[in-house]
């Protein structure tokens, strides 16, 4: 098995109506927009710096990201990681994949188990607060990552974090504990960082923030989490060259394009990544960003979704089987757990559970992955499923580039540039306006007659 396997064997079915025969009309358009990718003639080319990025990064360049996590890690108990979007689904996605479920129960120790958390990500006046009050009776440290430096949440984040850090441990020291992720050489968190003598690691100006999470943007917090990162660059190597060579039959990425692209044209439009490992939860919402800002524009695009089973069969389930046929599922299938839990007989047999006596939980897992999956498509949605053997960083590294570059496949194959976001900014606008920001003023009043 390679470490992502693409089967897309179960939407060729009636009510799907794609047939391998449309899978295998598509191959031109696929292999094009896979050689677009690497000429680097396609719509967007200024931010493809993603496309061989996990091939060039290099053993110095891990050292130095692991050099500063380790004088992160010996220094904090808690290290907080500033960024919203790109700058910090990827990292929170995998760090959850990898991590155990139950860690968060252990004390946080510098140097032995310290944590990340994240902020940044919204405007929560008591998600501050909380944030603030559970961390002040340990100590703190601050990874910032923006670009610009002004993207609102993360500014107003980062405004109060140093702040305090700068309080408990003075100006000098807190030099020490804060390392900006930014523009290499403008921008406001440039700045700052240049004067306070902040340790920087560059986001490459190439690669998009969605598409960030092999550059120090994901690396530096993961590093700081004491994720293997070298495992994780070296699984998205081995992707990246995989879905460069292999032939369209035989590349996960092609398949899950082209089966993406059939589906849409035959008016599928929601897709729905589901998991049944609760560590991938965060790895569909980074997923969402990936799809759902490379995608929505023009008038266009596949809805991205995405689900938990079996737990959300008990919630979602009714309307996954019963539903508007408009969509189709993508799921994650592992297949071997790290660990081994087998089910015991029980005397008195009342839960009428001792069929499963001697069983492994994963076991019972992969039947209901099997039966769920069978009762969706009779009941007309597509499967499309994505194989892992396992739950490791290397896997997960090429799962992350696999998505990256069906993306970009995708994306090509609809029409559109799928590395802008021009729609992003009008909440922006509207949110500068109400708030009084000068030169906002004019826009301000007139939304406010509107409320």
């Amino acid at each position: 098995m390679k470490s992502v396997n693409v089967r897309i064997d179960k939407i060729f079915e009636p009510a799907s109506a794609v047939t391998a025969t449309d899978i295998a009309a598509l191959r031109p358009e696929i292999e094009q927009g896979n050689a677009l990718l690497h000429s680097g003639e396609g719509k967007g080319n200024d931010f493809l710096g993603w496309v061989n990025l996990p091939s060039s990064i290099t053993p110095a360049q891990l050292d130095e990201i692991q050099e500063a996590a380790n004088v992160l890690r010996n220094e904090a108990d808690l290290i907080i990681a500033i960024g919203i979007g790109g700058s910090y689904l990827g990292a929170k996605a995998v760090l959850e994949a990898l991590s155990g479920s139950f860690d968060s129960l252990a004390t946080p120790k510098k140097g032995v188990n310290p944590r990340v958390l994240f902020a940044g990500q919204n405007i929560s006046e008591d998600y501050t607060w909380e944030l603030m009050e559970a961390t002040k009776n340990y100590d703190i440290a601050a990874i910032v990552i923006s670009k610009s430096g002004t993207t609102t949440e993360p500014a107003i984040a980062f405004r109060i974090i140093r702040d305090e850090i700068e309080r408990r441990y003075g100006k000098e020291h807190a030099a020490r504990r804060i390392v900006a992720v930014t523009d290499e050489s403008k921008g406001a968190l440039r700045k700052l960082a240049d004067t306070e003598g902040y340790r920087t690691f560059v986001i490459p100006d190439n690669v998009g923030g969605r598409f960030s999470v092999l550059t120090p943007v994901g690396l530096l917090p993961l590093a700081v989490a004491g994720v293997d990162v070298r495992g994780l660059v070296a699984g998205a190597a081995e992707m990246e060259k995989l879905t460069a060579e292999a032939s369209f039959d035989e590349n996960p990425a092609m398949q899950y394009a082209a089966a993406r692209t059939a589906l849409y044209r035959a008016g599928k439009k929601i897709e729905i990544l589901a998991s049944y490992e609760p560590k991938l939860q965060n790895i569909g919402e980074w997923w969402k960003q990936l799809y759902g800002e490379s995608e929505g524009k023009e008038g266009k695009g596949i809805f991205p979704a995405s689900v938990t089973l079996t737990a959300d069969l008990h919630s979602m389930g009714q309307y996954i089987q019963q539903g508007e046929r408009t969509m189709f599922e993508t799921v994650i299938r592992v297949a071997e757990p790290a660990h081994t839990f087998r089910i015991e007989a029980d005397k008195e047999n009342l839960d009428g559970l001792n069929f499963l006596a001697g069983k492994r939980i994963g076991e019972v897992n992969g039947m209901a992955i099997l039966g769920t999956m069978l009762a969706h498509v009779d009941g007309g949605v597509p499967n499309i499923v994505v194989e892992l053997p396992r739950i490791d960083a290397r896997t997960i590294g090429a799962l992350l580039y696999m998505f990256e570059k069906a993306c970009g496949i995708s994306g090509y194959a609809l029409g559109v540039n799928p590395f802008d976001q021009p729609g992003v900014e009008a909440y922006k606008k509207n949110m500068f306006a109400l708030l009084g920001k000068p030169g906002y003023e004019a826009e301000g009043e007139t939304l406010r007659k509107r409320l």
